[in-house]
């Protein structure tokens, strides 16, 4: 059974500085520590981008230093308010795949991970290179015998509501080279803040709402809200012939009900 946990959105900030009114360091040391009491078994986590608020070396050394007590191996891509090359300063170089980007596979107990890195300087939509679609079927066709599980930070998907104009710039090319695989089991993204799910030409969908403040869904006739929570982390749970994906609060503002016996 693959066990593995995604954290998005985590906006760091140096110490002692907030980001739209919330420690978003601290609200990680939460993440972590619900890690710890609860998902200590699993196989690794996954950061799926927006790490750092602005980028700021400060606040990648803060993230390390606050990951550090994550007791599995912790595997990273970057989203669009990271800054690549404060980043490579504070983790290493070793982290630039052949794409020239953020890049990674994790191969584990029959399934294939892909970690994708749509993050382009300049912008807030997320952009896949030529190079990445490149290697992405080349990644993808290497491990056509087992389900396949993408991770990146921006969706590809619509989710029909503002933010669709800051998914992903251009998804065909995407949504081809997943098709060229038999078994893509979920792609899961965080950017949008907010939690989802979605079918769209017969691949799963999901995004989860992440570390910082969350949106409320907007709609024509109902404005976007940002909220201080929750703060939510994914927990996927996979076999050969399933993959779940849970959604953990760990940050909830909801008092517990205790019942007496």
């Amino acid at each position: 059974m693959l066990k593995f946990v995604v954290m998005s959105d985590l906006h760091v900030m140096p110490q002692g500085e907030l980001s739209m009114t919330l420690d978003t360091g601290a609200r990680l040391e939460q993440a972590v520590d619900a890690v710890i009491a609860r998902y200590g078994d699993a196989d690794f986590c996954v950061l799926a981008g927006d790490l750092a608020d602005l980028g700021q070396p400060a606040a990648y050394r803060r993230l390390k230093a606050i990951i550090a007590r994550l007791p599995i191996p912790v595997h990273i891509t970057l989203g669009n308010h990271d800054h690549r090359p404060s980043f490579l300063s504070v983790f290493g170089d070793h982290f630039v795949a052949e794409t020239g980007k953020i890049d990674k596979i994790i191969d584990i107990k029959g399934y294939r991970i892909i970690l994708l890195d749509s993050s382009e300087p300049g912008r807030v939509d997320g952009v896949l290179t030529q190079a990445q679609i490149a290697w992405l079927k080349a990644r993808l066709a290497e491990a056509a015998d087992r389900p396949v599980i993408v991770i990146l930070h921006h969706n590809a998907n619509a989710l029909h509501i503002e933010s669709d104009n800051i998914a992903i710039l251009d998804p065909e090319a995407f949504i081809q080279a997943l098709k060229t695989h038999p078994d893509i089991r979920q792609v899961i993204a965080g950017h949008v803040h907010l939690t989802s799910t979605a079918t769209w030409r017969g691949l799963s969908f999901t995004t989860l709402s992440g570390n910082h403040y969350s949106c409320s869904v907007d709609q024509p006739h109902i404005p976007m809200r940002r909220l201080a929570g929750p703060g939510q982390m994914a927990f996927i749970i996979a076999d050969a012939d399933s993959t779940t994906v849970l959604f953990d609060d760990y940050i909830d503002g909801n008092d517990e009900i205790f019942l007496e016996d």
